[in-house]
């Protein structure tokens, strides 16, 4: 995808489920590799820069084996890598090169560690310092303090401390600090400049901790790790969620009302970025805390503030603070973020000729940046991303500003949130929700609305329905909730344009019998058919928006929906509509007297409807009324268009 155009946004409401952390899954990849002993993962990232690390473990003779979604079991090697040659491609990962650096500078073999263009100017040089310092052999294969390297046998002392310096990059101590309780000796590393983001250290330390090794620190200067110490497998480890990967979505909750709840981090994270919620605070969010999540919403009168803060704590999630400075009362000014110059891409040069396009204000120095936001934001902006999965997550949020915007290569997510834009949409992709009685026509409506908003559409009666032809093809009993519930948990739906699918069996068709119409409205009154089903809808609202046709689209599915519309008429127009319907279908034309029937049944369906307990037939406070008794399909779908337009006048 060379690019994905965002449309004009104005809410952000919903729940979050984070991917596991960029900077804990890769830790604990490689102490347990280190470790003695098997260690499983669960919810570690799937990303590109974790499958750079599985692979280059892999190569270097560590058993793994996939546990199921996202989990892994590691057969550490209890010390050095046993397999003493290898070039690596360690792709754009700094997580993976760099104390991979430092561990295979310690095990005795011949290695080179290559990666992508950027890479190669990412600095090594420091880390490389430190470990030649005690005897490590490291050349440089190409510019001197880059990768790609050469590490070679060396003849490792420890009889002085490391010196080195922790004001480009904490990696490096990092690095340092996983790798040298390989020697089994008591080592030293002594910090000759300050150290800037402290927080990735206490993650390290943390860890290191939780493999059997600790660390004594004197402030942030100097470190020791006593002789004797090994890794030693904890068993079973869960990955915290990525606490940067938050920092978006309760941005978008604090610009975009919220509230946004993101899971899988909480009070208790150790990671540093959870910090980010702090400085969203300054600004005036409202922010809950709960041992598993965090939650933002927007300030009581809707502005957030403007804010000087010093960032080093939290580089990465500073990032979203640039763009949402676009969306503060006045100037932002973001200090001590000199460790952006040597990320991904030069991320304080790349800021700032980004946010110019939406028509900030932005001065720029060596380790600051300052952003006036502007009046209005300029629509249509092209933002480019740089390779760099940061800046593509952070400037979706501009599209919250009421424009739309256009983000160049988006899949450079993959990096870290391979499902970032599908995420994001879940939450601020305009959904516009339509319920109504039977044959009311909201179906076809919503459907002629989809095509003409370009928008994704939802017929969750359909869902229902092959529910019911699932379960009746598998001999369920309809009544049996519990059954139903596990078949709907389970469906094997498919939705390829207007063709509907049962695994591979193509049901458009079969879903429309009478009999699983029946069988669909008894099985949309159990609860745990509802709830077993919930997701599955909410994962159909996608960019550039989603047209939702069902009962409890607007209370329940989508209750942050910014156009809800319920869609009616007498009952004796939806009783002569279904009449022409079975006409066109090859009935006699002269069964009149059969339009009685008709009506009457829609009359004790909508009784039916109105009195059940889940979901029952009713307008939503907050939805817009809409009568076709004397309007046909055209003028319905106007009327319906008039209040998109109305509740969301940036949308063409």
């Amino acid at each position: 995808m060379e690019h994905l155009d965002l449309p004009p946004l104005a809410r952000a409401a919903g729940t979050v489920k984070l991917p596991g952390s960029k900077s804990i899954s890769n830790r604990m990849l490689l102490l347990a590799a280190l470790a003695e002993g098997h260690t499983e993962i669960r919810d570690l990232l799937d990303s590109d820069d974790t499958r750079v690390m599985l692979s280059a473990l892999a190569a270097l003779g560590v058993g793994l084996e996939p546990k199921g979604t996202n989990a892994w079991r590691v057969n550490g090697v209890g010390g050095v890598f046993p397999v003493k040659h290898g070039s690596l491609f360690m792709g754009n990962a700094g997580t993976a090169i760099r104390p991979l650096t430092a561990a295979l500078a310690l095990s005795g073999g011949r290695y080179k560690l290559s990666g992508v263009p950027r890479m190669h100017e990412r600095p090594i040089g420091d880390l490389v310092d430190g470990l030649r310092q005690i005897g490590c052999r490291i050349s440089y294969a190409g510019n001197e303090g880059f990768p790609p390297l050469e590490i070679f046998p060396g003849d490792v002392r420890l009889d002085a401390p490391i010196q080195v310096r922790g004001d480009v990059s904490s990696q490096f101590l990092t690095a340092l600090l996983m790798a040298l309780p390989l020697t089994g000796e008591k080592v030293v590393i002594e910090m000759t400049t300050e150290l800037i983001s402290k927080p990735y250290i206490e993650i390290t330390l943390n860890l290191m901790a939780r493999f059997g090794v600790t660390v004594e620190r004197e402030g942030w200067q100097r470190f020791t790790i006593s002789a004797g110490q090994r890794y030693r497998s904890p068993g079973l480890l869960h990955v915290e969620g990525d606490a940067s990967a938050a920092s978006y979505f309760l941005a978008a909750g604090a610009i975009g009302g919220g509230p946004v709840r993101v899971e899988g981090v909480g009070r208790n994270g150790i990671q540093g970025d959870v910090r980010f919620a702090d400085a969203l605070e300054t600004m005036g969010a409202k922010i809950v805390w709960d041992d598993c999540y965090i939650e933002a919403s927007a300030p009581a009168d809707g502005k957030l503030k403007a804010f000087d803060l010093d960032l080093n704590h939290i580089p990465d999630a500073a990032m979203t603070l640039a763009v949402a400075a676009l969306f503060a009362d006045g100037r932002c000014v973001l200090r001590n973020i000199a460790s952006w110059r040597v990320k991904e891409t030069d991320r304080i040069a790349a800021m700032t000729t980004e946010l110019r396009k939406l028509g900030a204000t932005v001065e720029e120095g060596d380790d600051w940046l300052a952003v006036t936001p502007p009046p209005s934001f300029k629509p249509n902006a092209a933002i480019d991303t740089y390779d760099d999965h940061r800046m593509a997550m952070c400037f979706s949020l501009a599209a919250l500003g009421g424009v739309p915007v256009r983000i160049n290569d988006p899949m450079c997510v993959v990096k870290t949130f391979p499902d970032y834009f599908d995420a994001f949409a879940r939450i601020a992709a305009p959904v516009i929700a339509i319920d109504g009685p039977s044959a009311s026509g909201k179906g076809t409506v919503a459907q002629r609305v989809a095509q003409a908003l370009g928008f994704r559409f939802l017929d969750s009666g359909a869902l229902y329905r092959l529910t019911a032809l699932a379960a009746m093809r598998e001999n369920v009993p309809l009544d049996d909730e519990a059954a139903v519930a596990a078949i709907a948990a389970e469906l094997p739906a498919e939705f390829v344009g207007d063709n509907i699918y049962l695994g591979k069996e193509y049901v458009s068709e079969a879903i429309r019998a009478e009999a699983v119409g029946v069988g669909a409205s008894k099985v949309a009154a159990f609860p745990a058919v509802r709830a077993a089903l919930l997701e599955r809808q909410r994962a159909y609202r996608r960019f550039p928006g989603l047209v939702a046709d069902g009962r409890d689209m607007g209370s329940v599915v989508f209750p942050d929906a910014p156009v809800k519309v319920f869609l009616t008429a007498s009952a004796e127009a939806r009783g002569e509509r279904r009449y022409k319907q079975l006409i066109d279908k090859g009935m006699p034309a002269n069964m009149r007297p059969l339009l009685q029937d008709i009506v009457k049944d829609l009359r004790e369906r909508d009784a039916r409807d109105a009195a059940r307990s889940v979901a029952p037939l009713k307008q939503c406070p907050d939805a817009d009324l809409v009568d076709t008794t004397e309007l046909n399909i055209e003028q319905a779908v106007a009327a319906v268009m008039e209040s998109v337009h109305r509740r969301m006048p940036f949308i063409n």
